[in-house]
């Protein structure tokens, strides 16, 4: 995974010493952390705000299909935009448009409002975060190469995809407890892959792109851990 001796405490990378480059990977990812943190706390407020002071919204997305899709597109451009530009954009125009989005995913969740109760959502939520939390710390400290295993669970991320959109033409219960279950186990691993992959790039890229690099992995671990969350509801969340 790395291209130095830890045993070397004089040993440079890049430029970097041993112990400067540690320092560097360290600050990075508490700001990928702290910015996923605080992405995750403006989706739950601005849902959990729509189910109590204004569920006519939900409401509303849920019987017109095309503001739901519209909001998913919304979404998608904003992931897209993100992730392509990312190497263009400024770091505060990338973290601008990273609180844009999870503001827009706020007000999509909003819908499993309408679905589960809230002690389900919060109990699920709790069980997601320790998930994630040892997932990434494996991640970040195992010494072995998990890329073989990420490749490997994005062609399953595709197969997934394609899975979840015969499903809703097929509408089969079963296939979609197997997929619910396949998904799980998917975004359990990418959370673990995603994390050493951001380690990684951190240890490589230039001081002046740790801001960028930053926001495209707070995105990336958001996303992880939101799929993770919608995948574990389907098993622990109870309907009104």
């Amino acid at each position: 995974m790395s291209n130095y001796n830890y045993n070397n405490n004089y040993q440079t990378y890049q430029g970097f010493g041993v112990k400067e480059l540690e320092n560097k990977v360290s600050t990075v990812m508490k700001t990928v952390y702290l910015k996923m943190f605080f992405a995750l706390l403006v989706t739950a407020a601005v849902s959990a705000g729509i189910v109590a002071a204004a569920p006519q919204i939900s409401y509303y997305i849920a019987t017109h299909t095309w503001v739901y899709i519209g909001a998913c597109v919304v979404e998608v451009g904003l992931v897209i935009a993100i992730s392509g530009a990312i190497n263009r954009l400024s770091s505060t125009t990338a973290s601008l448009l990273f609180y844009l989005f999870a503001i827009v995913n706020g007000v999509t969740l909003s819908l499993i409002g309408l679905v589960y109760n809230p002690v389900s959502i919060l109990k699920t939520f709790i069980i997601t975060a320790g998930t994630f939390g040892a997932m990434s710390i494996y991640g970040y400290f195992t010494s072995r190469d998990l890329a073989k295993m990420g490749s490997i669970l994005l062609m399953a991320l595709i197969g997934l995809i394609i899975c979840s959109i015969v499903n809703i033409f097929w509408a089969n219960s079963t296939f979609d407890w197997i997929i619910s279950g396949l998904g799980v186990l998917i975004f359990v691993g990418l959370t673990a892959w995603d994390t050493q992959q951001i380690k990684n790039m951190a240890q490589q890229m230039p001081n002046a792109s740790d801001g960028r690099l930053a926001t495209l992995g707070a995105l990336t671990l958001y996303l992880d851990f939101v799929n993770l969350f919608l995948y574990l509801l389907r098993f622990f969340g109870n309907r009104d």
